[in-house]
């Protein structure tokens, strides 16, 4: 038990930005909230989550064996329990694009599925009289399989990770039926399957990176099986995970770029020394670990399990620490992805030198990107916030309050300030009223609580004002106030010839089943 604080899910903090109520919609979310006490048991669970229950003595067993920060990423890796990891070691991850190792997704369900499958497959082809009797190849993908589904099942069972097991069951089906397991036409039955299951997955940066990667891997690897060996044969695995990591990269970025508004610039050499050690130490060593725990000689395999995810973190420590590490770039526009998808399917799906059209659209896309221009002024949906671009970067009216907004709007501006830093662009804030003049001429106003009304000396018409809170206004001013902010969500405004031109969250998202 608890004291909570809840609210409904609220929306976009700036019209075309991300909808949270609709994600939370689909998650079937009502609320969301937070308390300020500890949680108390009050009466001990009767056993109806067995499976979870079983993951979080999986979660704590690890970590008694692999203390610190390595247990903790031990414990997600293998059981989705991230609660023991520091924000530090969250951020350095996310700053050298290596995140994706912390999220049970494909590379961790691929790599599962394939140390299985090998096995087995290498263990029933040892012994000669089993080998000439029975199909290996379709036992070991049944195994494969039934290992997929425990992972899925022991990892939470997130969107994630059943994005990644419908993939892997794909490949391991078209194995069982003597098909090609890994080809263009397997990711598209892949896609499907994940599309008719969760068809909001099609706007997330989930579904766009793992697909476009899966996808990326496919078509090149594919056009490199008929190629000549220029190397030694054992030289081909080594440089074929390090291809498949530069090529995975390079397909994601741009929509990692997309959605989060950043690029990691060294996060290419950082999964280049670190993605390999994952196939080739982490994953086998944690199905090791599993199969050998019901004996209790597990302690081996989790030695290996620790020294490979402690090598990934000091990487990630590392490289997160080098100058320019980390670089800021502004939001697209509506068609800049799409116009990129276009370009890199058509790539991918013709052959020849007709595959050469495909670049036309990727650049059309990054000339889209690279003029892509923000709304001069955006307004909270509370009237809390108000912020302004200028020649030094938008510039807020409070360096204190609706800190999650503030954050999203410099980040879809491509600028790396924190609230208080963009607080002080602001030409002029005195207590609860802060003016600045707008680009169309006029005076944009914000006027905060109580105070900021009585000192408010009233507007012109070619003004603009916000208010936060609730009455009427002095003055002839375009204004916006709590009870139309309520009406219309979150603002852009811009201007043309002078005139502001004012976009809503409410427009912009319509009638939905998730908009009040």
């Amino acid at each position: 038990m608890t004291t909570g604080h809840l609210s409904p899910p609220q929306g976009p903090v700036e019209p075309g930005g991300f909808d949270f109520r609709r994600h939370a919609w689909f998650l079937g979310v009502g609320a969301v909230g937070y308390a300020r006490v500890p949680l108390v048991v009050s009466a001990q669970p009767d056993g109806g989550q067995p499976v979870f229950a079983l993951r979080m003595r999986l979660s704590r067993a690890v970590q008694a064996a692999l203390p610190g920060e390595v247990g903790a990423f031990a414990a997600a890796i293998t059981t989705g329990d991230r609660s023991g990891m520091g924000e530090a070691t969250k951020q350095a991850l996310r700053d050298t694009n290596l995140a994706h190792l912390l999220a049970i997704s494909g590379l961790h369900m691929g790599l599962l599925a394939s140390f299985v499958f090998g096995a087995v497959r290498l263990a029933l082809a040892a012994v000669p009289v089993v080998a000439l009797r029975v199909p290996g190849r379709k036992i070991a993908a049944l195994a494969a399989l039934v290992a997929a589904a425990g992972y899925l099942a022991l990892s939470g069972g997130n969107v994630a990770t059943e994005r990644a097991f419908v993939m892997v069951a794909v490949a391991l089906t078209a194995v069982l039926f003597d098909r090609r397991a890994i080809s263009l036409r397997a990711v598209a039955v892949a896609a499907m399957i994940v599309l008719i299951l969760r068809p909001e997955a099609l706007l997330g940066p989930g579904f766009q990176m793992s697909f476009a990667a899966t996808t990326a891997l496919v078509a090149v690897f594919s056009r490199l099986r008929g190629a000549p060996q220029m190397m030694p044969r054992w030289l081909w695995p080594l440089v074929a995970v390090m291809l498949s990591s530069a090529v995975a990269g390079l397909a994601t970025a741009p929509v990692a770029a997309a959605h989060f508004n950043r690029i990691a610039q060294w996060g290419l050499l950082a999964n280049l020394t670190t993605v390999p050690l994952m196939g080739l130490v982490v994953m086998p060593a944690a199905v090791v670990a599993a199969c050998l725990a019901p004996f209790g000689l597990e302690a081996p395999a989790l030695w290996f399990l620790g020294r490979g995810l402690a090598w990934v973190l000091t990487v990630a420590h590392e490289v997160a620490g080098w100058d320019g590490a980390l670089r800021h770039v502004v939001a697209p526009g509506a068609l800049v992805l799409p116009l990129m998808a276009l370009g890199g399917l058509f790539s991918m799906l013709w052959r020849g030198r007709v595959a050469m059209l495909g670049a036309g659209p990727v650049l059309a896309a990054l000339a889209l990107w690279s003029t892509a221009e923000r709304p001069a002024i955006l307004i909270a949906a509370s009237g809390g916030l108000v912020g302004l671009t200028g020649e030094s970067g938008r510039a807020l009216s409070r360096a204190r309050g609706s800190g999650f907004v503030a954050r999203v709007w410099l980040e879809n501006d491509g600028d790396g300030a924190d609230q208080a830093g963009a607080a002080l662009r602001w030409p002029e804030v005195d207590g609860g009223l802060a003016s600045a003049p707008m680009p169309g001429g006029g005076t944009l106003w914000h006027v905060a609580g109580q105070r900021g009304r009585a000192s408010f000396p009233g507007c012109r018409s070619s003004d603009l004002a916000v208010f936060n809170t609730p009455g009427p206004h002095p003055g002839a001013c375009l204004a916006f106030t709590p009870e139309t902010l309520r009406q219309s969500g979150a603002l852009a405004v811009t201007f043309s010839e002078g005139a502001p031109q004012v976009r809503t969250v409410a427009d912009q998202s319509g009638r939905r089943l998730w908009t009040p």
